[in-house]
């Protein structure tokens, strides 16, 4: 039987001249092919969105050998998410709800200074004025925000200075997410700033980074230890009324990393930070934020795990990146919040803000994410390319099972002279659940000389998981040149008979065709996120035939 797949390809130059919005949707024959459904076009644009596709899977038949493969897969598939475990730790969290007080108590219990009291109840009073976003394709039961601890932390007396010292049994929880934090510290030589709740536990390699002049350490220490960098740079990329969710995050943000590469070093090891979210009733509130100085660069990688609660969670961090003249971040993200059950019950709220700067000349800043949790994700890690010759690129998998749902893509604003940008994104719908691509290109006047690619690809496993890709376009410098291409497809009964016929098994067999499928995108993982990123997939990435 013939793999049911469809794809699409456009490359074009587009200018301010040229820029036209074109839409679409599709639906599935009774054989199974997906065909055009509507197409519409309208005059010449520039400023709004300039090109919208859609792709949806739809049910259609099949024999009883297809059923018994389908069965073995949603076997597969079923598997229990391995870091639901609930770590029995004594807390320490402030009442439930939101007002000044609770902003005041938060500042309070960090004992910060004024100037950041000032930070946080500015952002709480623009928060008060904004509206919660409803334009994504997410669907969820209106937030109570007044039923949410936005501050939980262990009870123990002071912040450690080196993981032997923590609270053993918070030494236990890291190590029963498959963490292996002191195998890294001794051979994978990577630093590690550890996230529990509302604070962070330890970090890792302090002494050693400060010897080349790399600061790494919490967000809470870097206000009190370096302020006059700390007020220099936050919320210069991500501003406190961006939206409604960064404004909520600056006023009652807990902990979270700072890390600051001086100019001309190169970091001497990877930094890493592992969240872990514990209390049932809390949300996560961290904030990130990395500057490199003219002619550094650093690599950072961030994990997240959380207990399988039935109910939902909040999660709304922000991430700050600013790159200086001839400066590099390379930023990378394995995302494994829990997602719920298979009836949709329980999953974190995964709603984050990240943004990258590359103000300085040859700057380059890249973003590689693996989505695998959370019950709702809604992200875009996005750059803006001030600099001459600056450069951003966004690579990205985004599965999604059972009842999840993803909105997440990514934003590349051109601006400064012969800027680049390249997107990379493939996306994996199987279950129920609903996953859409929503991407920005912007190209402002004066951006001469600026050049993008994007390549957004999906995957439909099963007959009933949705994929939707909305790439925007808006091109004001005729001298750009953009190119799209777009890809949706499925994994067929054929590629699945070929390889059985050669001795692979079911499971081995969807996991060749996955890997195949993101390997453009896990090529770019750090070494150190190679075996978990793996073990990840061959957890979650089998599919189910057309």
């Amino acid at each position: 039987m013939n793999s049911a797949s469809f794809t699409r390809q456009c490359s074009s130059q587009i200018s301010a001249s040229s820029c036209r919005h074109l839409s679409g949707s599709y639906r599935r024959s009774q054989s199974g092919q997906l065909l055009r459904k509507s197409i519409a076009r309208s005059a010449p644009c520039s400023r709004r969105p300039c090109f919208v596709s859609r792709a949806t899977a739809a049910p259609r038949e099949t024999d009883d050998s297809v059923s018994a493969e389908k069965k073995e897969i949603r076997e597969l598939l079923s598997r229990p998410y391995k870091y639901g475990f609930r770590s029995e730790i004594l807390m320490d969290p402030i009442p439930k709800g939101i007002s000044e007080d609770t902003v005041r108590l938060i500042a309070a219990k960090k004992n910060e200074p004024e100037w950041m009291l000032d930070f946080r109840l500015k952002a709480f009073r623009k928060w008060q004025t904004m509206k919660e976003p409803d334009w994504s394709d997410n669907k969820y039961p209106p937030i109570n925000y007044q039923d949410i601890v936005y501050y939980t932390e262990p009870k123990q007396k002071e912040k450690k200075q080196s993981l032997d010292e923590v609270d053993p049994e918070l030494l236990e929880t890291f190590e029963k997410l498959g963490i292996p934090i002191s195998e890294q510290k001794r051979l994978a030589n990577v630093a590690v700033d550890a996230v529990f709740d509302s604070v962070s536990i330890a970090t890792t390699f302090r002494e050693e980074l400060a010897k080349a002049g790399v600061i790494f350490c919490s967000i809470s220490e870097a206000v009190k230890e370096y302020p006059d960098l700390v007020k220099k740079y936050m919320g210069s990329v991500v501003p406190v009324g961006d939206n409604y969710f960064t404004a909520l995050n600056s006023a009652v943000f807990s902990d979270g990393s700072f890390c600051f590469i001086p100019k001309g070093v190169t970091c001497p090891m990877e930094l890493s930070t592992y969240f872990r979210i514990n209390s049932q009733e809390s949300g996560q509130f961290e904030r990130t934020l990395i500057v490199a100085e003219e002619g550094s660069y650093v690599s950072y990688l961030e994990g997240c795990t959380a207990p399988a609660y039935d109910t939902n969670q909040l999660h709304a961090a922000v991430v700050e990146l600013y790159a200086a003249k001839d400066a590099e971040i390379k930023y990378s993200t394995v995302q494994n919040w829990y997602s719920g059950d298979e009836q949709g019950r329980g999953g974190i709220y995964n709603f984050v803000t990240k943004r990258g700067l590359c103000h300085g000349d040859n700057s380059k800043i890249s973003w590689t994410q693996v989505e695998t949790g959370s019950a709702i994700t809604w992200k875009y890690p996005s750059v803006v390319l001030r600099g001459d010759n600056s450069v951003g690129e966004f690579y990205s998998v985004a599965l999604t099972n059972n009842r999840q749902q993803a909105d997440t893509g990514t934003k590349m604003t051109h601006i400064g002279k012969n800027t680049r940008s390249r997107i990379i994104s493939k996306g994996i719908s199987a279950g129920e659940s609903a996953n859409a691509y929503r991407g920005l290109v912007q190209v402002q006047p004066q951006a001469v000389g600026a050049r993008n690619f994007s390549q957004c690809d999906s995957m439909l496993i099963g007959d009933t998981a949705a994929a939707n890709t909305y790439p925007y376009i808006n091109v004001r410098e005729p001298s750009a040149k953009v190119e799209h291409e777009a890809s949706t497809s499925k994994i067929g009964e054929d590629q699945l008979f070929y390889c059985q016929q050669r001795g692979i098994d079911m499971e081995q067999a969807v996991g060749l065709i996955i890997s195949g499928f993101c390997q453009e995108v896990f090529n770019e993982l750090p070494m150190e996120f190679a075996a978990e990123v793996n073990q990840l997939m061959s957890l979650k990435l089998e599919g189910s035939v057309g």
